[in-house]
C-alpha cells in the first residue's frame, strides 16, 4: 500500500514520463510542450535492493521506464555508462536502450519503478 508521499511521487513522475514521450515527438523548430497521452499499459512498484545486489543483468525493451530513487546509493547503466545517484534522483530507460542498475551503497535502496506502453511504443 503506497502511502500519500509516494502517490504524490508516483503521479509526478507519470507527469515527467508523458513530458519526456511527448518531447520526442516535437519537430525541431517548435516549442516544446506536453501533450496528452493514454498509456495503454502502466504498471507501478516499490522495490528494496540490499547492498550490494542488481536485480538482473543489464538488458534492453520496449517500454519505456522511469526509476525514482527513495533511499540508498546506486548505479545506472545509462547511454553506455555507469552514473551513481541518491535519494531524488530519476532515472529515464529509452525504449529498446541498454541499461542496468546496482546498489553499490551501505544500506538497502528504495525506489519507485514506472513502466508504461502506448500505441507509438516499438516492438522489441
Amino acid at each position: 500500500m503506497m502511502n500519500r508521499r509516494e502517490l504524490f511521487a508516483a503521479m509526478a513522475a507519470t507527469a515527467v514520463v508523458g513530458d519526456a514521450f511527448a518531447l520526442g515527438e516535437q519537430s525541431p523548430n517548435t516549442t516544446p510542450v506536453m501533450g496528452s497521452r493514454v498509456l495503454e499499459n502502466l504498471e507501478l512498484h516499490v522495490t528494496t535492493l540490499n547492498p550490494g545486489e542488481s536485480p538482473h543483468a543489464p538488458h534492453k525493451h520496449p517500454n519505456e521506464e522511469l526509476i525514482i530513487i527513495r533511499q540508498g546509493t546506486v548505479e545506472t547503466l545509462s547511454n553506455g555508462s555507469w552514473v551513481r545517484v541518491g535519494p531524488g534522483s530519476a532515472i529515464f530507460n529509452g525504449s529498446n536502450q541498454l541499461h542496468g542498475f546496482k546498489n553499490v551503497g551501505s544500506e538497502p535502496a528504495v525506489y519507485h519503478v514506472i513502466n508504461f506502453k502506448t500505441a507509438a511504443t516499438p516492438a522489441a
